[in-house]
């Protein structure tokens, strides 16, 4: 019997701010090898066919990495975030006439042996044929308090062990106790199951979380899109009435048929950090580098840097995570409070507690570079061969100078060529689109004027990606 990978990619990754951030959260992050963690995971479980269960809003990242990998499949797009007993049923509700059995897994885990895992997760298809909801549990080598914990009982006859008992993330002494005992895993994460083995045990143990993914499901939208990819989306109103909970609190914690197989190869969530520093090389004085970044008579320091020069000098035990429009500054001690952090900056309305400067979008990207009373500068770069949505501003006039590739600008009636070096103006109300013809990318400079320069003032009349 085969299986289908469905991959979760609706995090938010907010540990991991300010590098991590809800419009671009750490499974797009290039961390690894200039990786991503959701290209890793693509890689790894390396079927052609494939489902992604992700936010409305990171669609398009999303298609682009899986067109890129040759990959194909479904992508179920969530109207909002709901955790993953929700997310997990509407994917066996998609899949629920299918003979495969579904391997979940995170987006944003980091698992090098590759083969090495496929080799566990072949090892646990018996079980799982047989009716079970397998999961795999890392053997733990430290006392972490930063993940769930599985005591394993007595021996399963299709292999692996019965899960006696979840245990949520432990005091330091607690987690100690745990690791010297022998008996539990940390929980990965990671399930492997028939649709209707997970079906009917959320129907057992949450039955409103079933009902609810059954009829946003039954009312879903689909939308052919390029490569053999369609994306898929349940009723809106209905889902967003369904309860948010994890599926370890919904159903594994209470469910008698959950058997845990042992995973002993290198594995972490990269859920903090310190999580990403230990994945890194470090000096004879422990001092971990990424990016412009220099330690000057400085110990077990961590510092992820960009363009500009980050130095540290003189201390110990501190990370600094440096972007364009925050910096962070911890001790390593307070690693797992930079998610608490987060939500003091989204209470006092930080724009940078959400987004970056610098944001995705599907032909491309813009980053606002500088911005005052009734102007704003932007560098925009646009995919080869991509196009902006034909639209007018009601408030706004923007000036366009192309500083490499080549433009094809629609401006009302006219279509004309402008390349490195030329301009345009674009007044209010006059329709107008900045497309990509060339074979690289096109980068220009937008300056826009106006009573009003937010997001909200375009008005689409055309668009190749569906927006509104």
């Amino acid at each position: 019997m085969s299986f289908i990978p469905v991959v979760l990619c609706g995090g938010s990754g907010t540990r991991l701010w300010p590098l991590s951030r809800k419009s671009f959260p750490k499974q797009f992050l290039p961390l690894i090898n200039n990786k991503s963690l959701l290209e890793l995971t693509f890689e790894r479980v390396t079927s052609q066919e494939l489902m992604v269960v992700a936010a409305e809003e990171h669609r398009f990242m999303v298609l682009e990495k899986m067109v890129s990998l040759g990959k194909q499949g479904v992508i179920l797009l969530e109207p909002t975030s709901k955790n993953t007993a929700a997310a997990m049923t509407i994917a066996a509700l998609e899949k629920k006439n299918s003979d495969s059995l579904l391997l979940f897994c995170p987006a944003d885990h980091y698992i090098p042996d590759s083969d090495y895992f496929l080799n566990t997760i072949k090892s646990a298809l018996p079980a799982a044929k047989d009716g079970a909801i397998v999961t795999f549990g890392v053997s733990p080598f430290f006392p972490s308090t930063a993940y769930g914990y599985i005591l394993r009982g007595d021996a399963n006859s299709a292999g692996g062990y019965l899960a006696k008992e979840f245990v949520e993330k432990p005091s330091e002494t607690r987690a100690s106790e745990l690791l010297l005992s022998g008996n539990y895993f940390w929980n990965a994460g990671i399930f492997l199951c028939k649709p209707s083995t997970l079906l009917d045990a959320v129907e057992r143990y949450a039955p409103d979380v079933l009902k609810s993914c059954q009829a946003a499901m039954a009312s879903k939208q689909k939308e052919e899109i390029a490569a053999n990819c369609t994306f898929v989306r349940p009723d809106e109103t209905v889902f967003a009435s369904c309860r948010s909970q994890s599926i370890d609190y919904a159903v594994m914690e209470h469910h008698d048929r959950v058997v845990v197989f042992p995973f002993g190869g290198q594995w972490s969530d990269v859920g903090s950090w310190k999580a990403v520093a230990e994945l890194l090389p470090s000096d004879d004085v422990g001092n971990r580098i990424v990016g412009n970044g220099i330690a000057c008579s400085s110990q077990n320091v961590f510092i992820h840097a960009g363009d500009r020069p980050v130095v540290a000098l003189g201390v110990q035990g501190l990370t600094v995570i440096d972007t364009p429009d925050a910096v962070l500054v911890l001790d390593h001690k307070h690693v797992e409070q930079v998610k608490d952090l987060v939500l003091q900056l989204e209470a006092k309305k930080y724009t940078q507690a959400i987004s970056h400067r610098r944001v995705a979008r599907p032909w491309g990207w813009y980053d606002c570079v500088d911005a005052g009373e009734r102007f704003q500068v932007k560098r925009i770069g646009v995919k080869p061969g991509a196009s902006l949505s034909l639209q007018k501003h009601q408030h706004r006039a923007e000036h366009w100078i192309i500083v490499k590739g080549t433009a094809e600008v629609t401006r009302d009636q006219e279509v004309f060529i402008l390349t490195e070096n030329q301009s345009t103006y674009i007044p209010i109300g006059v329709t107008h689109r900045l497309k990509n013809p060339g074979m690289v990318e096109l980068e220009i400079i937008e300056v826009q004027s106006g009573s009003y320069l937010g997001e909200d003032d375009i008005v689409r009349i055309e668009d190749n990606y569906g927006r509104a």
